[in-house]
């Protein structure tokens, strides 16, 4: 059952018919069963239809472009394999990573490895790969021109990463003198190092700021060209939102939320919020972008790329994970406060990881009543963890259920497949990190399971 609305601000995802199928199916509760504890079920074809239509999006634009999947939004392998076949490459941060997308198919060569201050055992492994590498300061580009030149086994593939001028005080990149150092070093350094281009790492979603500095670091090609080196593609990065609601809800729930229809009177700012909703979404984003007039050109951006035969590369996370995969806790407890239900579920926050940026996750959960004779009407309740934290929360809200929670209802929190599931889960209290289940829709007589083969 969806949440309802009344005096309680609802938030309800966007139709996903096979997500619905799942909800509707004897498969969750089986599997909750099996499990004896929280689980997430994957849907692999979401990340298959997002992938094409970023890829259709570049196409469409005319742009020579390469989509790396950011597998730090989701550990599971499905999606790193359903890159490989996909035709794209996975953006990786960790020896742990890279090793990770070779084994489930991902060529070398198909492999950025972004992240600050890479240690030498990455970046020689990163090398011996052929894989691409965003250099983030210049004693990294320090490290890697000595394994480059003492190694021998194939050129350091480099892009230079910019510190953007609208975000002085990142962590990330290198400023306009220290990129003008690490573009001559990469002359000097001859054969040994392979100087493909820039790239940046740019906070929030907003376009035109993404525009801005695409067509400065195509610029910065154009000049490095001078220079003799390669400088043939620019990265962006990810950042790509997508919506989980509609405008209507989203603005409605902005207006209205309030103190008292959270637990315990919790207050959040609603610009720590994730925007559930955005009017360009996913590769709609992508598209969106490509249009975009950067300031001081009149052109969009994709003419300047063309123009300049310079390669976008991106590297969503989020965005190729939209509607591929839920999270599914039981509802082991339930207290009647004070006008609502305060529910204790068999799982933590961990697995809703934007309580990390002390936010909430608010797409409303789904209601699975286990008992047939469930009350109806409209009945709020906040969402608690097994854990003896009083903080551990997953769900501050009051959420205004159409049934009455019951001790052994399922809760799904949908499409949380993008970072929520898995960045921040931990086996606290001994607790068993929840499993993945691949849902596979091929047979639709009914849908078929496998646990996912990560490897760690």
């Amino acid at each position: 059952m969806t949440a309802g609305t009344g005096p309680w601000p609802a938030l309800p995802s966007l139709p996903d018919p096979a997500t619905d199928a799942v909800l509707a199916g004897p498969l969750l509760p089986e599997l909750a069963h099996a499990f004896g504890g929280p689980f997430h079920f994957l849907l692999p074809d979401a990340f298959d239809a997002n992938l094409r239509a970023m890829q259709d999006a570049l196409t469409s634009a005319g742009v020579d472009g390469f989509v790396y999947f950011a597998k730090k939004a989701n550990k599971a392998a499905v999606f790193v394999e359903r890159a490989a076949a996909g035709g794209a490459g996975v953006d990786v941060a960790s020896a742990g990573e890279l090793r990770e997308a070779l084994g489930h198919g991902v060529r070398g060569e198909h492999l950025v490895v972004t992240g600050p201050a890479k240690d030498t055992a990455l970046l020689r492994l990163a090398v011996q790969q052929g894989a691409l590498i965003a250099v983030d300061a210049l004693d990294e580009l320090d490290a890697l021109l000595g394994i480059a030149l003492t190694g021998r086994v194939r050129p350091a593939r480099v892009l230079l990463r910019c510190l953007p001028p609208q975000q002085p005080h990142s962590r990330f990149g290198m400023t306009e003198a220290e990129l003008a150092t690490a573009t001559d070093r990469c002359v000097q350094a001859g054969d040994a190092i392979r100087m493909e281009g820039f790239s940046f790492h740019l906070s929030g979603y907003a376009l035109q700021p993404r525009a801005d500095l695409a067509a400065h670091l195509t610029d910065l090609c154009l000049k490095a060209r001078t220079q003799g080196l390669e400088a043939s593609r620019i990265s962006i990065g990810g950042g790509l939102p997508i919506s989980y609601t509609d405008a209507d809800s989203w603005h409605t729930f902005l207006t209205r939320h309030h103190s008292r229809h959270y637990h315990a009177g919790k207050t959040f700012r609603t610009g720590d919020f994730y925007p559930y909703h955005s009017p360009n979404a996913g590769p709609r984003a992508l598209a969106a972008l490509l249009t975009t007039r950067p300031e001081g050109h009149g052109r969009p951006l994709a003419d300047l790329l063309k123009d300049a035969g310079v390669i976008l590369l991106l590297e969503p996370g989020r965005a190729l994970l939209d509607r591929a995969g839920a999270t599914v806790l039981r509802v082991q407890g339930v207290k009647d406060r004070d006008g609502y239900q305060l529910l204790t579920v068999d799982g933590t926050s961990l697995s809703l990881s934007e309580q990390w940026f002390n936010s909430e996750y608010l797409p409303d959960p789904h209601l699975l009543p286990q008992e047939p004779d469930s009350p109806a009407g409209l009945f709020p309740a906040s969402v608690g963890a097994a854990t003896c934290l009083e903080s551990d929360m997953l769900t501050w809200r009051k959420v205004g259920f159409t049934r009455r929670p019951r001790t052994g209802d399922l809760l799904v929190y949908p499409n949380t497949a993008g970072y929520q599931m898995d960045s921040n889960e931990s086996p606290f209290h001994d607790l068993a990190l929840p499993p993945k289940v691949v849902i596979d829709h091929t047979d639709r007589r009914r849908p078929r399971w496998r646990l996912d083969r990560h490897f760690t």
